[in-house]
């Protein structure tokens, strides 16, 4: 069915649910399968309406159909089955099993036969798990609470559960246009028209000709009908003040509309070349072509002609401002002014004007802060302390245009206009008054050079990150009237072109899979562009016309804009996307602005504004403004904000070159943790009495025992074979002395050996003598850690919010809980008859709901909520050796196997789709990269294979270079880098970083002198700035992932418990990184144990230290020799070092 098509049965079903068709309404709605009616169904099944339930359900899905649907028509029916158990209605209980449970034993026989069994009970609550079944009411509403999120999760209802939102009574509305517009043809129209059908078009004569001067009227008596209808134009008038806009060739006007928008949905390629937005049609008649003055309706333009003002008058007085009310939308509980972070906590001194800042997104209490001096500063909150400071300065004057370097020399002063993370936290990009844009790679504190753009002729007035075609981007804007979109390498994509006036903003959005820019200018024009350089879809007018700023909510439901006109009026305003005109107008304005203000939101809720020396809020809800906060004085009369993500913390400037913090509850306690563990830190440093010299004694204190090392031996990477050589460090610009205090030398190895120098903590329950770690994973929520042990078994420890953990996210200052079901269930794999010659896999999907793994037996998928096994596949022979799930489908899963080849196999339809050969042994590392629709295979022949992720063709296969007379054994792991482009390849023998688009080695490091074992595990960290690598004499490594230069080594001594005489050796089995903290890393033992491990607070991440001079016996010219640092066994790891 077409789009137009699908928009009209929305229009009849709110025209039947008008009229009250109740069931006209229901039926049509599972008939046409467009719209499934959340608040019916529910209805439906708390009374028990079996029958009604299924009927209702199969005009949008089948058993069948996936996972999702099948649990939901199981859960309908073992309630069925429950209930005539319930009331002794054995007869009917069996004719359920029989005709409606027997399905569901081909999928599950095991559970089939338990519920065969509840028969044989006199009370079905002896059953241990029904033990906790009430009465039928609570049951059903427990029934419903889960059926309603397994319909949320099925992608089969994706866009059916929300109606489209449009003004009531839209058919009569677009009728009595119709209806208008005939009328307007009429060559001699009469002044009241008699119409008296549908069927026919209307004339009052036989010609066309001349418009009419006044609207059509439909009288009562126009259509025969039941008693109960009420005349066409008693809703809305005879013409609708504010008509929609002409349907444009894909009808994605609804998409707009759609409350929660889901990116994975798919949406013909058509339709992603057409516009999204309404759009007229070059079919309308000329007269709509030249519009005479803007009106408060992004979509309404006024008709030139004669009678227009008196038109406009009737039309006006007719207008209705109700929406559509079917279904309902659950609103936001009252607002609380506690949610609001309004109390002064800290003020930080900048030194220059502060124009711009922005929060880390993951890092809560992490600010960049852009300033009129062209400056650039990292902010640790937490600790209110300035972290990087980089002043402007053009790094390549000869890259720049000629007209960019004669306004330099000219007038040197440059500004930043916009500072702003990319989503993922890796980039900070920053926008200048002339012409440049900088991009800085964010690694663990450190701000990298990363690319510098000769954007826009004049003042680049606005910078933000986006993902168009799944690849990150940055979009600018600037006087030159031109939007640019750059690929992270400084590759010019796309060019838009239209604007008449200086861009002044830009909004990157995406809904569902459609991705588009929203732009303003300052002649007030909003426009929305695709990625496709055809051209402005929309042309808006903003409110004030002239400098407008728009934002979307964080769930990307709601469309706000913020801006003053030239007369210093401000507007903070909503939009209906659907119609493309303003939803609601917030007030509390008091008073002529002589510049622009500035605004932000949060939490999907609430709208702050910097004015009047203030900050002002508002509820999303309400247009009343909800308080202000002077944030105890000493703000500029237009203060410029900004929220972190969780909106615990806000950033306001000040008047005197600096900003402030402030924050709610939440907030405070996350700043009381920080500063709480700083302490901590900072009393274990004095404890441990390290003296320094005067210089050193001046920085900020440094904990623990620490050494230093050049990189003359493992922490400079080896030279390739082919000659070339890894980044030299020393090309790294200068330093100021500001950043100079708190950053060793970039030639330095920093030594933890002490478990004082670092926090750490070990999972409870987590040592056992009789199964190694062999796999180890971070829940992707970043809350839990997940092993495997070479039993099989798989073990679970969940870190919750607490006020020493006020974000509940893994952390090694709080001891986490090893979490089971109450149920007591295991996840324990089926295990071969030789596990140990097992090779244990396991992969968790993206929402933490399924893991999968395996241990020489069958793959076997659990619950992660309650340990259950939900399928088994891939019984061997042979055994699965690695799994990995496709990055865009979660049905598709890659698996290596032990006869070396890889399936490629279809979760949903239980079928292995293809089988990639090629290796020699078995498959020991799997990696997709979406950018290069690839997928990388390692095996432990040492061999890497590149196949393409579509047709499964190989591109290349190539051997890693092994040492003189090295067997190719061992395992070889890969796993790209964020940018999705470079790979790492770890062996026990090397680290090697390759560039994947050319299938080819551009950095190695081998383990040597202080470092010399063999390698255990290694993994990027989640920001891809380091790479993290285990050994088996128990040291951890962290490398700069660029060139693998080494900067810090982690001794066994830091966190393993010292060895008895006659106990194993302890080596660290595999090692993984936290998806949010850089610097956070999690090993696996052998002795069964899991430890999380994190730089001590007072360095906060690795390869942070003081230079120092140690003791004669470890030192050569001031550094630690080759000896004494490779020798980290030894007791001297364990003795103080004085300084």
């Amino acid at each position: 069915m077409s789009s137009l098509s699908r928009e009209l049965v929305f229009l009849i079903l709110q025209f039947l649910d008008e009229e009250k068709f109740k069931e006209s309404v229901h039926k049509l709605e599972q008939e046409s399968g467009f719209f499934f009616n959340i608040k019916y169904f529910e209805e439906k099944a708390l009374a028990g309406e079996w029958d009604e339930v299924e009927k209702y359900l199969s005009g949008f899905t089948k058993v069948d159909d996936n996972r999702y649907s099948m649990k939901i028509f199981f859960e309908i029916r073992k309630q069925k089955y429950l209930e005539a158990l319930d009331r002794n209605d054995r007869a009917k209980a069996v004719e359920i099993l029989a005709k409606d449970l027997k399905v569901f034993a081909t999928f599950n026989e095991e559970l089939y036969k338990e519920i065969t069994q509840l028969l044989t009970l006199e009370n079905f609550r002896e059953n241990e798990q029904l033990s906790k079944y009430g009465d039928t009411k609570s049951a059903r509403n427990i029934m419903y609470t889960e059926l309603k999120k397994l319909i949320e999760a099925n992608p089969l209802f994706r866009e059916k559960l929300a109606f489209p939102t449009f003004k009531a009574s839209r058919l009569r509305t677009l009728i009595n246009q119709s209806l208008n517009w005939q009328h307007q043809l009429c060559k001699n129209p009469r002044p009241n028209p008699d119409i008296k059908t549908l069927f026919l078009d209307h004339s009052c004569s036989a010609a066309n000709g001349a418009r009419a001067l006044t609207p059509v009227n439909l009288p009562v008596a126009a259509v025969a009908r039941p008693s109960n209808f009420v005349p066409l134009g008693v809703h809305a008038g005879p013409f609708q003040p504010t008509p929609a806009p002409a349907p444009n060739a894909n009808a994605l006007a609804g998409w707009m509309a759609n409350p929660n928008p889901n990116p994975s949905s798919s949406v013909p390629s058509g339709v992603v070349a057409a516009s999204p937005f309404p759009m007229q049609q070059p079919n309308q008649v000329n007269a709509l072509k030249h519009p005479r003055a803007p009106s408060n309706s992004l979509g309404l333009m006024d008709y030139p002609n004669a009678d227009h003002d008196q038109l406009m008058r009737r039309l006006r007085s007719a207008q209705t401002g109700n929406e559509v009310t079917y279904p309902s939308h659950s609103q936001h509980p009252s607002a609380s002014l506690d949610d609001l972070p309004r109390n002064v906590v800290s003020t930080m001194r900048q030194g220059s004007v502060v124009v711009s800042m922005d929060f880390h997104p993951a890092h809560q209490t992490l600010l960049a802060v852009g300033c009129s001096s062209g400056e650039v500063s990292l902010w640790e909150v937490g600790s209110r302390e300035k972290i990087v400071t980089e002043p402007f300065k053009i790094w390549n004057m000869s890259a720049c245009s000629m007209v960019l370097q004669g306004t330099i020399v000219k007038e040197p002063s440059i500004s930043v206009t916009r500072v702003a993370w990319s989503p993922d936290g890796n980039f900070i990009g920053v926008s200048f008054t002339k012409h440049l844009i900088h991009v800085y790679a964010y690694q663990g504190s450190d701000l990298r050079q990363h690319l510098e753009i000769d954007a826009h002729v004049g003042r680049v007035n606005d910078l933000a990150f986006a993902h168009p075609n799944k690849q990150i981007c940055v979009v600018t804007c600037g006087d030159d009237k031109l939007i640019k979109v750059w690929d992270i390498n400084g590759k010019k994509l796309y060019t838009f072109e239209g604007h008449e006036a200086s861009v002044y903003s830009i909004c990157p959005h995406q809904k569902e899979n459609i991705q588009f820019i929203f732009s303003t200018a300052l002649d007030g024009k909003i426009k929305a562009w695709l990625y496709d350089n055809v051209g402005s879809r929309v042309d808006y007018d903003a409110p004030g016309q002239w400098c407008t700023t728009m934002l979307y909510s964080a769930d990307g439901s709601r469309l706000f804009s913020c801006g003053t006109s030239k007369d210093g009026d401000s507007f903070l305003v909503e939009w209906n996307e659907s119609e493309g005109a303003l939803k609601r107008t917030y007030v509390g304005f008091r008073k002529k602005s002589n510049g622009v203000v500035q605004f932000d939101t949060t939490r999907n809720r609430f709208l702050a504004v910097g004015e009047d020396n203030q900050v002002k809020f508002w509820d999303m809800d309400n247009t009343n403004m909800l308080t202000t906060v002077e944030a105890e004085g000493g703000l500029p009369s237009l203060p410029r904000l900004r929220f972190n993500k969780e909106g615990n913390l806000l950033a306001v400037s000040t008047a005197d070159n600096g900003f402030k913090i402030l924050a709610n509850t939440d907030g405070l306690r996350i700043l009381r943790a920080y500063e709480a563990r700083s302490h901590e830190a900072s009393k274990a440093s004095i404890e441990m009495k390290v003296s320094t010299s005067a210089m050193v004694s001046s920085m900020s204190p440094a904990v623990g025992k620490i050494e230093h090392m050049d990189t003359s031996s493992p922490a400079r990477p080896t030279p390739l074979p082919n000659g070339i050589e890894a980044m030299s460090r020393s090309i790294e610009k200068p330093r100021n002395l500001e950043s100079a205090v708190d950053k060793p030398k970039p030639l330095e190895l920093t030594e933890i050996v002490d478990p004082t120098q670092c926090r750490q903590v070990t999972m409870p329950d987590s040592k056992d003598s009789v199964s190694k770690v062999a796999r180890l994973l971070y829940t992707n929520s970043g809350v839990g850690v997940l092993a495997l042990g070479a039993n099989g078994v798989q073990r679970l420890w969940k870190w919750s919010r607490s006020e020493q953990n006020p974000t509940g996210k893994a952390t090694a200052s709080v001891t986490p809980q090893h979490w089971q079901p109450n149920s007591g269930l295991l996840m324990a794999n089926d295990v071969s008859e030789n596990p140990e010659a097992a090779v244990p896999c396991i992969a968790l999907s993206k929402n933490d709901s399924y893991v999968m793994s395996a241990c020489g037996g069958k793959v076997s998928l659990f619950n992660m909520m309650t340990f259950k096994v939900m399928t088994t596949f891939m019984p061997p022979p042979p055994a699965s050796t690695f799994l990995a799930f496709h990055p865009q489908d979660n049905n598709i899963i890659a698996i290596g196997m032990e006869d070396s080849s890889i399936h490629i196999y279809n979760v949903r339809v239980d079928e292995v789709k293809t089988k990639l050969k090629g290796h020699q042994k078995h498959i020991t590392g799997l990696a997709f990269s979406t950018a290069l629709n690839t997928l990388v295979s390692s095996g432990a022949d040492a061999q890497l294979f590149f196949w393409t992720a579509d047709s499964w063709e190989k591109k290349k296969s190539s051997a890693i270079s092994l040492p003189p007379g090295k067997a190719p054994v061992g395992d070889t792991r890969v796993q790209f880098h964020n940018d999705q482009i470079h790979l790492l390849v770890s062996h026990e023998t090397q680290l090697a970083i390759y560039d994947a688009t050319k299938m080819e080695c551009i950095h190695k490091w081998v383990p040597q002198e202080a470092l010399s074992s063999p390698i255990t595990s290694a993994s990027y960290s989640c920001n891809s700035q380091l790479v993290y690598a285990s050994f088996a004499d128990g040291n951890i490594a962290v490398f700069d992932a660029d060139s693998l230069r080494l900067r810090c080594r982690i001794a066994p001594s830091a966190y393993m418990p010292q060895p008895t005489p006659n106990s194993a050796p302890i080596i660290p089995q595999v090692i993984t990184t936290h998806p949010q903290e850089p610097n956070q890393l999690a090993v696996g033992l052998s002795d069964g144990s899991v430890k999380v491990i994190e730089p001590s607070e007072a360095s906060r991440r690795w390869g942070v230290g003081v230079s120092v001079t140690a003791d004669k016996a470890g030192t050569e010219n001031g550094r630690p020799s080759s000896s004494s640092a490779a020798n980290n066994n030894s007791s001297s790891d364990h003795q103080q070092i004085q300084r």
